[in-house]
């Protein structure tokens, strides 16, 4: 057994990539003082700094120590959230190249690598401190990111503040819903937690773990853009920078499902001793699952800003999601998963990835189309896109398909192993019908959806415009992002074989139930 000494020496080694992230950023910070910094400078910095922590993650280990007493673990898990992390980060920082000017993009490319840094984190917490710490890492430098490409835009200015306000009460449940759980188990650890909770949730403990769930459950649905903690999305995702705003349509909601993952970890070891609380937990993830994804679907038919409606789009995206996150503690009731079978936290991390690189690449083709005189607002502002880019016009084409869940897209195979992961609830599973309900609402859900993406297709490839877009410049780096989320989109829907396997080990070491 390892000692105190060298547990705490392999957790700093473990947390060497995150403090690489976070060196360049102060790097970036300083450079920012330096007069005639360039922003080219900045990004090829943040790029090397991503470099650095994934050489840094890949030559670091083996790791020996008792995982139960950490602050951060050594897993599939933590390995899963970094890549996904190092990765988003280098394409938003191809993203952003051009967001900021000169005076501002190296503090806009150091808040985005240490709110990177706050996504890495996230997968490798096993404790509750330290899991809000990287929460808050990723939110902090958000409300600046918001602010500084456009700091002069009024709009800009009330989607950071809207943004700010709204993060900070998120951020207070989230750490009341934590005391609640330090109070009834006595300790912040995560792995402890789990282990301690099923315990008392059968007894009279049961409705303060309840009220505790909660609160978590709130405080993270902001994050999540759950209903009704999503209202700030729709008039930030309007507001905002594009490159901020694709960074908020995903990081954030990976982050928030992963610590949900995490912190509910308990609640399927108590499923088989504590039948009133698990139906009870499942009941109220099911509520919110319905309820999201039908109030997205339903507000995005009314939508005509093209970025509102992605704002919606995340809401009703979401919905599915947590159809993954309710599905959880019923499999503890199975005594084995068949052969071929994907269990619902699998299908939840597969589906994140693959609502990100189409997202974020809609978000990518929206950037290369803005100007400084005019910015693609609306679906009319799509018109007539295959005529003069075509290349755009089919890479959205592509990104809305993936929406809609089409074959051969990575939205599809997502989006159905989603609802077989709700059908195939076992049979010994409390509430089992209601499970099938869900899978039949998302099943709607997604029609309903689809209408509002084919209006964004059919503008794009069907009408003639007056006013199209003008020729974007060639060489933006922003190319490069949208190009790597369609290989995404295409390659995860023709083989998504081996995302598959990834998400099943990442979701199998946050514990054996939710």
């Amino acid at each position: 057994m390892a000692t105190v000494d060298e547990t705490l020496q392999q957790v700093v080694r473990l947390a060497v990539p995150e403090a690489a992230l976070v060196g360049t950023a102060c790097v970036l910070f300083l450079l920012n003082t330096v007069k005639g910094a360039k922003r080219m400078t900045a990004g090829w910095l943040a790029l090397a700094g991503i470099a650095l922590a994934t050489v840094l993650h890949l030559t670091n280990g083996p790791f020996e120590y008792v995982q139960t007493v950490t602050p951060l673990l050594a897993n599939a898990m933590s390995a899963f959230v970094r890549l996904t992390a190092l990765a988003t980060g280098a394409l938003l920082v191809l993203f952003s190249w051009y967001e900021c000017d000169d005076r501002r993009a190296a503090d806009y490319h150091g808040c985005l690598l240490t709110a990177t840094a706050g996504f890495s984190l996230v997968g490798a917490a096993n404790d509750l401190v330290v899991l809000f710490l990287a929460l808050e890492l990723i939110s902090i430098p958000t409300y600046v990111m918001l602010y500084l490409p456009r700091g002069n835009d009024p709009r800009s200015q009330e989607a950071a503040v809207k943004y700010f306000l709204l993060s900070v009460v998120s951020s207070a449940l989230a750490l009341f819903g934590f005391s609640y759980l330090y109070g009834i188990a006595g300790t912040t650890n995560i792995a402890a937690m789990s282990q301690l909770l099923p315990r008392v949730v059968s007894g009279d403990a049961g409705i303060s773990v309840l009220i505790a769930a909660v609160l978590v459950l709130a405080g993270f649905g902001f994050r999540i853009t759950a209903f009704p903690f999503h209202f700030y999305a729709p008039d930030v995702y309007q507001g905002g920078p594009t490159g901020t705003v694709a960074f908020l349509s995903f990081v954030p909601k990976v982050a928030g499902f992963v610590a949900l993952l995490k912190v509910f970890a308990f609640v399927g070891d108590a499923s088989p001793v504590a039948n009133d609380f698990v139906k009870r937990m499942i009941l109220l993830l099911w509520v919110l699952a319905a309820i999201t994804m039908t109030a997205g679907n339903i507000m995005g038919l009314l939508q005509t800003n093209l970025r509102r409606l992605l704002a919606y789009s995340s809401v009703a995206n979401a919905g599915y999601m947590l159809i993954g996150l309710a599905v959880i503690p019923t499999q503890a009731y199975r005594s084995g998963i068949e052969p071929g079978a994907v269990s619902g936290g699998e299908a939840l991390l597969f589906y994140l990835i693959a609502y990100g690189a189409m997202t974020v690449g809609a978000f990518a083709i929206l950037a290369y189309l803005d100007s400084p005189t005019r910015r693609v607002e609306t679906i009319e502002d799509m018109a007539g896109l295959r005529e003069t880019h075509p290349w755009s016009a089919f890479l959205m084409g592509l990104f809305m398909v993936s929406l809609i869940g089409l074959p051969l897209t990575a939205g599809f195979v997502g989006k159905f192993w989603l609802f077989v992961a709700a059908l195939a609830t076992p049979v010994e599973a409390p509430m089992r019908d209601l499970f099938r309900v869900l899978a039949v609402i998302g099943v709607l859900n997604a029609a309903v959806g689809a209408y509002y993406y084919i209006r964004v297709i059919m503008a794009v490839f069907l009408r003639s415009s007056l006013n199209a877009p003008a020729p974007a410049a060639t060489g933006n780096p922003v190319q490069v992002t949208a190009i790597a989320c369609a290989a995404v989109t295409v390659l995860f829907g023709v083989h998504p074989g081996p995302m598959l396997s990834a998400c099943a080990r990442a979701a199998a070491e946050v514990a054996t139930g939710l």
